[in-house]
């Protein structure tokens, strides 16, 4: 199983970013882990609010948790109040269960880590780290 590296983090953050723009949203955090849970890059825009950075690593890290989406995670918890209880107090509290936490599939169809977006809309947020995924030539699991 193949690691996001360092480059095609900072690809996705670049792409992710680039399409902020295009669709004219920000300031946006972009949050990149590797399979284990590790922080590979990140990057938070000018006027960022403080806790972007916990929110789109919490998106990225739950993600990864969980082996899913945070759209997913948030799905399953709306319907399944006491699954979101347990998620939370086995986390600690790290995972944000709201669409903008993707993982990443590298080219055999692994987990090569995941990305975590802050800044908009969920489903916003989620399109900006699907647009740096394909950006680095990898695939996003939604």
């Amino acid at each position: 199983m193949a690691k996001v590296t360092l480059a095609q983090a900072n690809t996705i953050i670049e792409a992710g970013q680039a399409k902020g723009r295009e669709l004219g949203i920000g300031p946006l955090t972009i949050v990149v882990l590797d399979d284990g849970g590790h922080l590979v890059s990140m990057q938070r825009e000018d006027k960022s609010g403080i806790m972007r950075f916990e929110v789109a690593f919490g998106k990225a890290w739950g993600g990864l948790g969980i082996g899913r989406s945070s759209r997913a995670n948030e799905e399953d918890i709306l319907n399944r109040p006491h699954f979101g209880v347990a998620l939370a107090a086995a986390s600690s509290g790290r995972i944000v269960p709201v669409a903008g936490g993707v993982l990443i599939l590298d080219g055999d169809g692994d987990v090569a880590g995941a990305v975590g977006v802050t800044g908009d809309t969920s489903d916003n947020d989620e399109a900006c780290a699907v647009a740096g995924i394909e950006a680095a030539g990898l695939t996003p699991k939604v």
